[in-house]
């Protein structure tokens, strides 16, 4: 059981690493220990905070003993009521980071979380039907972000005639975004009958969903030079303006070849930072997972379950299930599920913490 004495030494021997010079070339441990570190500093300050107000009490009870004058022990009496006070309120606090510290994952800290994700959804095997599933995850991605109370953009599409995408891209920001999305990386499966079915028989498809971190600009910044920009007129499904004005946006980093189209946007400016965003991302994923490769098979393997590529879920609409292959859990009430209900699913990822 982790106390408030425990806690303020752990703290004190991660300092004292922490200080070691032979740290700074093993940035894995460095990382781990800083992370700790953050974990245990709001605990300790506000230990502290109390072992100051108890010293002051002290101090004042010492007057009390001395018999000073009167105006004296009236003050000493009143402050030390005071201080019993706020000690109440102070301890009622610590308790809850106490407890707050014993639920939270060791060595996460959602402080140096992202607050904002970009999530690429595309159609994958099942023609139409792949692609209208990719819709479906679409909406199921923006109905849960209006009941978290995140703020979302779409920030490109390539929409099909009868309401699918084959691809789409948007921006997702609010608190805890990353901690509650960053699984939702891989390969979605879909089994049931297409509304194009006549025969009534159930069909598999499949839509792949990526989860990029979307950078801060103390994290990576892009350089304008390594950039090559081209317009070209907007194609697709989208109104008057579609094919007539120049509004598409490409944006080519040259040093990794990596290019993102944007069009969605009327305003080729808005399409131009569209694509940055999304190119960003892309690139910060990118130098994160170079940096991984220099990590533990431990750490690897914590990791590997967020790669696109695996197959994490299915959607069974016969069954009215939905299961996640990695934590081997299914989930009923499937049409609440696809209008966004994904907490019980969300939760049971992170309480599991590694997939």
């Amino acid at each position: 059981m982790l106390t408030a004495e425990n806690a303020k030494k752990q703290y004190e021997e991660i300092l004292q690493q922490l200080s070691s010079p032979e740290l700074l070339s093993n940035y894995d441990k460095f990382e781990e220990l800083t992370k700790e570190k953050n974990r245990l500093e709001k605990i300790v300050l506000k230990y502290d905070e109390l072992q100051d107000l108890k010293n002051r009490m002290e101090e004042n009870k010492e007057i009390l003993k001395s018999r000073e004058d009167g105006e004296l022990i009236s003050l000493a009496e009143e402050e030390i009521q005071q201080l019993q006070e706020k000690e109440k309120i102070i301890e009622k606090e610590l308790a809850a980071l106490l407890e707050g510290a014993k639920l939270a994952p060791k060595g996460r800290d959602n402080s140096l979380a992202p607050s904002a994700v970009i999530v690429e959804i595309r159609a994958g095997t099942g023609g139409d039907e792949a692609a209208l599933f990719a819709g479906d995850l679409f909406k199921m991605y923006s109905k849960y972000a209006v009941l978290q109370g995140w703020k979302q953009e779409t920030l490109d599409s390539n929409q099909i005639g009868i309401g699918g995408f084959k691809e789409v891209v948007l921006e997702i920001k609010g608190k805890d975004v990353w901690q509650k999305m960053q699984y939702e990386g891989g390969v979605h499966r879909v089994q049931r009958i297409p509304t194009t079915e006549k025969a009534g028989r159930v069909h598999t498809s499949t839509a792949s969903v990526a989860v990029l971190p979307k950078p801060k600009e103390t994290q990576f910044k892009l350089n304008p030079r390594d950039l090559r920009i081209e317009v070209s007129k907007a194609t697709g499904p989208g109104g008057q303006n579609v094919n007539k004005r120049m509004t598409a946006v490409r944006v080519v980093h040259l040093p990794t070849g990596i290019a993102v189209d944007s069009h969605t946007e009327r305003n080729m400016q808005q399409n131009k930072e569209n694509a940055i965003s999304i190119l960003s991302a892309k690139l910060f994923e990118k130098q994160e997972m170079a940096r991984l490769e220099t990590l533990s098979e431990k750490r690897k393997n914590q990791i590997k379950g967020a790669m696109r590529a695996e197959k994490i879920r299915t959607y069974n609409f016969p069954q009215d299930r939905v299961t996640d292959h990695r934590i081997k859990k299914s989930f009923h009430n499937i049409e609440g599920i696809m209008d966004g209900e994904l907490d019980p699913i969300v939760g049971a990822l992170n309480e599991n913490g590694e997939v």
